[in-house]
């Protein structure tokens, strides 16, 4: 990405597992990269500090607050000038069987949903004039870490499923209605062995790997990889989902 190596990312949850993956490609492909995060400062700090590259930031935004959101986008505006790349990567989830209707209340489907769907919208919403006015290659990326879960209805909860589902609907819409000046794309992980899934049961574990027919489990460095891929190569595609997932519906 040589011609637009300043080129600015904002990465939501950007100081997660995931997030953090995705954040190390984006410096790694020569971007500068705003990690943000709702509560875990310190942890954005030393991410954003140890990325390749220099000049990269860790800012404060929720998701759920559009006014928090507002903020980051004026303050990405006063430090950098200008953001190309949205990563709406913030999500929430429970581990809740789906069965088990009565264990999924209320107050766990709001906040997956206003986090994992209105956040995805009220990000964009914020960064859109920046994005609109995008030099790179293929104009402005919003990229939605999505899941296969929104394919095949099987994850943490139904609940979480149905978020990811919206989220790959919305994909497509705000595909169609940003156009031409931005893109946006779903990159959708298979179950990604971060340091949270590895601290589950293992034989689970190993049966998740089983039924992949690849054979195993995502790396985080794979989802970034990807995200990569979609800003900085497939700019004639918009309103695609891409799956990083071992072949798994196959399975």
């Amino acid at each position: 990405m040589t011609a637009d190596a300043r080129a600015v990312a904002v990465v939501t949850g950007g100081a997660g597992g995931l997030g953090a993956a995705i954040c190390q490609s984006l410096a790694q492909a020569g971007l500068r990269v705003v990690v943000t995060y709702r509560s875990s400062a310190d942890a954005a700090r030393a991410l954003a500090a140890t990325l390749p590259g220099d000049d990269h930031l860790a800012l404060p935004a929720s998701v759920t607050d559009s006014t928090s959101l507002q903020a980051l986008a004026t303050s990405v505006q006063a430090a950098c000038g200008r953001a190309d790349v949205l990563v709406n990567c913030a999500g929430t989830t429970r581990f809740v069987a789906h069965a088990d209707l009565d264990g999924l209340d209320d107050a766990l489907i709001d906040e997956i949903l206003s986090t994992n769907v209105r956040g995805a919208i009220a990000a964009t919403r914020a960064l859109l004039p920046l994005l609109r006015e995008s030099q790179l290659t293929g104009g402005g990326v919003v990229i939605n870490i999505s899941s296969i879960a929104a394919r095949t209805g099987m994850g943490s909860n139904i609940a979480y499923c149905a978020s990811k589902a919206a989220l790959d609907n919305l994909t497509l819409s705000l595909a169609r209605a940003l156009a031409p000046q931005v893109r946006v794309l779903s990159v959708a992980p298979g179950l990604v062995d971060t340091e949270f899934v590895k601290s589950l049961d293992v034989e689970w574990r190993d049966r998740q790997c089983a039924s992949t027919p690849l054979g195993r489990l995502a790396e985080p460095a794979e989802i970034g990889r990807a995200v990569v891929v979609a800003v900085r190569d497939l700019t004639f595609s918009t309103g695609c989902i891409l799956p990083v997932d071992g072949g798994r519906p196959l399975g």
